[in-house]
This record gives structure tokens, sequence and C-alpha cells, in this order.
């Protein structure tokens, strides 16, 4: 699903000349139509259980996110496809709901832990099968704590969509504080040699990920050098808005707001040393809650400056991002050498 969702999104960005400049480095999508984090928290358990060999898809979320959710990657007819068809006699029953399937409408488990695999690992006594399915039952309330979150409408403003991105990373911590103590609880009642099986499964799949991928940066995520690599449109915005004394004031005020969540987003990119489940579930909610004040700094700013707009300023804010070109585009070669310079 993963695969055919990216490969529409990266097709979709090809319109009208435009490139998908708000692609991840390690391939993935912070925003797909009007939902950001489409896999959240089947990433935040596969960081959880596998380690390093999932660590890029989580990792891979920072300011780049933010910088696109102020100037959407998407037009509104690209926006459309995301919300069922509906013809003159009324809404169409057989017509898809991209939006309702990114979101797990088309899935009959919502959550998939491996609960099998640890269980065939770990052989798990009474106590410890018992724990292992209160696990389970946390994993599901989690990720419907996460679906619930999901858009049902198209928000085509800049404040709208920093509104949806607050409202997803709130649910995702809400379902981190919900697995973590389940989590825990479970892995204290392992032994030494289970926790050693359990640690070795993680391992494996650290393997098989590498062996898959051509670039072993692929299996570490957390792209510092894209910060960097996206840059300001201020000479578009004052051509497009001509803003007055007072909107200039504002509008620095953001730039300064977005410079302060990006510092913030990539000191808190740490190494990759949590070795134990609990451990990195912890250190994914530290992460999320970063990412939280980020989004609510920069979405003050931009509210302030929104909020001196007038609405053809506004239409014309709005149209940057979709209007981007590829000569607009980072140095992709350059952001390729600096992921191999810091080994990320």
């Amino acid at each position: 699903m993963r695969a055919r969702i990216t490969a529409g999104v990266a097709l979709a960005g090809w319109h009208n000349g435009r490139t998908g400049w708000w692609q991840h480095g390690n391939g993935g999508y912070g925003w797909v139509g009007p939902l950001f984090w489409p896999f959240a928290y089947f990433d935040i358990y596969d960081y959880a259980i596998w380690g390093s060999a999932a660590r890029a898809p989580f990792w891979g979320y920072g300011y780049d996110d933010i910088y696109a959710g102020m100037f959407a990657p998407y037009d509104y007819d690209a926006l459309a496809g995301y919300l069922p068809l509906r013809s003159s006699a009324g809404p169409r029953d057989d017509a898809p709901d991209r939006l309702a399937q990114l979101c797990g409408e088309d899935s009959r488990e919502i959550a998939g832990l491996p609960i099998d695999l640890i269980q065939q690992a770990i052989e798990p006594t009474e106590a410890q099968r018992a724990a292992l399915d209160e696990l389970a039952n946390a994993s599901v309330a989690a990720a419907q704590k996460i679906k619930v979150a999901c858009p049902t409408t198209m928000s085509l403003t800049a404040p709208g969509r920093l509104a949806s991105m607050q409202q997803r990373i709130e649910a995702m911590i809400a379902a981190v504080t919900i697995v973590q103590p389940a989590l825990d609880r479970f892995y204290s009642l392992l032994n030494d040699e289970q926790k050693a099986r359990l640690n070795a499964l993680a391992e494996d799949q650290r393997r098989r990920s590498l062996a898959r991928s051509r670039d072993r940066s692929l299996a570490q995520g957390c792209d510092v050098a894209q910060v960097t690599a996206l840059k300001w449109p201020s000479e578009e915005i004052d051509a497009r808005l001509r803003p007055t004394e007072t909107q200039r004031a504002s509008l620095v005020a953001l730039q300064n707001a977005s410079a302060k969540a990006a510092d913030m987003l990539t000191t808190s990119c740490q190494p990759d040393d949590a070795v134990t489940p609990p451990a990195r579930l912890a250190t994914a909610g530290k992460r999320l809650d970063t990412m939280l004040q980020a989004v609510k700094l920069v979405r003050a700013a931009l509210d302030d400056f929104y909020a001196t707009l007038s609405d053809e300023q506004k239409a014309q804010f709005e149209a940057i991002g979709p209007r981007r070109t590829a000569s607009d585009q980072p140095d992709t070669r350059r952001h390729r050498r600096g992921r191999e310079f810091f080994g990320n």
C-alpha cells in the first residue's frame, strides 16, 4: 500500500512541470493529499519494534513537512482526487474514497503488531502471554486514536494545514502514551534470553532492510541536509503579496519562527542508541513532543501573519506552493552528497 500511494503522489507531483519537492530523503512523503503522515502508527511501532531497520520512515519527518504545510504541494484539483467522486445524481456508492483508504478504512486490521512472530521468538509463559495480549489491545486502541484524527475535509489554507498537522501529531503522542505502559510491562516480564531473542528479530530485520536498499542511508532517516536545501521563497512572496511594513514585520516573525523550528528539530535528531523497544518508543515520543512544539511555534506566527493579509494576498500566498517549478528545486546532487558525508 505504501508503494502504491508513493507512486501516485510522485506522479501527481509531475503535473504542470512540478516535481515532488516535498519528498523525504528516504523516498517517503509527509503529506499525501490533505493527510499528514499517512502511515503514522505503523511508522511508530515499526521503529519501536524493529529499531534501525525501520528508522528512516519515522525519523524522516521534520521541518520539511512544516514547510510543505505552509507552501502546499497540491492545488485544488490535485486535492479533489482524495474525496469521493460525485455525479449530478448525487454521491456514487462505488466511488473510491482515497482519503478513507489512507486512514485505514480498507484494512481489516487497523494495527498490525507482529504478535505471532514475537510469540514464536520468546515462547512466552502464561503471564507473559497475558501481557502480550494487553500490548496488542493497547496497539489497536492507539491506532484508533490516530485514525480518529484523520481529516474529513480538505484544507486549502496554510493555517488550516498546520492545524491538521498539529491535530495529527497530538493524536500520535496520545497513541504513544497508550502503548508505552503496556510495552514496558511486557518487556519487564522477559528474562535476558527472551530479550535477546526479541532484539535478534530487530537485527534480522535490519539486515534484510539493508539487503533490499541500494543506498545504506535509507535505513537511517533524520535527513538533516533537507532543512538547508529548502529555500524560503522570499522573492516570490514579495512579488506576489507586496507586503506593507506591518505585514513585513509579521513575515519576518514567521521566518524567524520557522528557522527556530528547524533548529529544534535538527537538534532533537539523536543517534540511534536506543537498544530496546520500550526505549525506542520513549525516544519516538520525545521526537513527537519536539515536532508538536515546532508546529505550534510556526502556526502561531503564521496565524498572525495570515490575519494581516487581504483576500487577494491570501490567494497569492496559497498559489506559491502549487506553482513551484523544477527550477525552484533544491540541488538534489548536493543533498545526496550531504547525506553521505553525515552518514545519514
